[in-house]
């Protein structure tokens, strides 16, 4: 079978890593441009072009724009029979239309709930206590095609985003070659979207990770564990910004982003209830358990974190 596998994060390694156990070796990969990135700023390929190159797979396309008619030529000149597409853009109908049986997604839920770009946080910051991944014949409108699976997974009352994505991406590569072997037995069996059952998990701005000190414990502490580790939910301290990482619902009250006790543990006050901050980090520094940070820094009782 012919494949092309289009992705670049992390994310999608463990999807490729399985269609070549499996002997679905793509016959080419499309990943996004090495980029200048971490601290450093080096020049560096996406995560899933090193597994590429590892694997030896060639070629290894890295178009500046997906919407580029040459890039669209480029993907009919492999013929591709199916297009797997894990964590990359949002791909022109001039593109995923090559592949002759199809081009299908895999995406971070249980469709049609959370569609959009942070399927992950978004579930958690609601509270959510199931998600799980759907793979889905690409059409024009974004996340809205056929489904051909979907498996779900516990959100525990604790886990953070990442930690979800961490076990979601394994459970997505199962995910990704059971799609393919499908698709490769045909004819596959799909299920259209109830679009009345939608629910959006737009893309996340710095400005969202506020932390909403007014709102129940178990809303703050749902913000905080959405949120980490990237982007981070976070909250002032006077001038001084304060990422906030993990937490657990505590005992007490107090005005919405008081500190009400300090030392041992750091517990804040919400708009009803309190959360105990378990990791924190100060702008410019490292990431601390709460203990150990305190040790360090003044956050005295009656504090207001806004």
């Amino acid at each position: 079978m012919r494949i092309v596998f289009m992705g670049t994060p992390a994310f999608a390694v463990p999807s490729l890593e399985r269609l070549v156990e499996n002997g679905y070796k793509p016959v080419a990969v499309v990943t996004g441009p090495d980029r200048a990135r971490g601290r450093g700023r080096a020049v560096s390929p996406t995560a899933v072009k090193e597994a590429a190159l590892r694997l030896g797979i060639e070629p290894i396309l890295q178009p500046e724009s997906v919407k580029d008619p040459a890039f669209a030529d480029e993907i009919a000149a492999l013929e591709p029979e199916v297009i797997v597409v894990v964590a990359f853009k949002i791909l022109p109908e001039a593109v995923y239309t090559q592949a002759r049986l199809g081009a299908f997604n895999l995406h971070g839920s249980l469709l049609p709930r959370y569609r959009g770009a942070a399927p992950i946080n978004r579930a958690v910051m609601a509270g959510e206590t199931e998600t799980g991944v759907t793979t889905f014949f690409l059409k024009k409108k974004v996340d809205t095609g056929a489904m051909i699976l979907q498996w779900p997974m516990d959100i525990g009352p604790d886990e953070t985003a990442g930690e979800v994505h961490d076990r979601m991406m394994l459970l997505g590569a199962d995910a990704v070659l059971e799609t393919v072997r499908r698709i490769d037995a045909g004819p596959v069996e799909t299920q259209a979207q109830d679009d009345t059952l939608a629910t959006p998990a737009p893309k996340i701005f710095p400005e969202h990770c506020q932390v909403p000190w007014d709102r129940p414990a178990e809303g703050v502490h749902n913000h905080i564990r959405g949120l980490s580790p990237y982007p981070g939910a976070w909250t002032h301290h006077g001038e001084t910004l304060l990422k906030l990482y993990r937490s657990r619902r505590a005992d007490g009250s107090g005005a919405p982003g008081e500190v009400i006790e300090t030392g041992a543990r750091l517990i804040v006050a919400c708009g009803d209830g309190a959360v105990e901050i378990l990791e924190i980090q100060q702008q410019g520094r490292r990431r601390l358990d709460a203990a150990v940070f305190l040790n360090g820094y003044d956050l005295p009782v009656g504090t207001r974190l806004v």
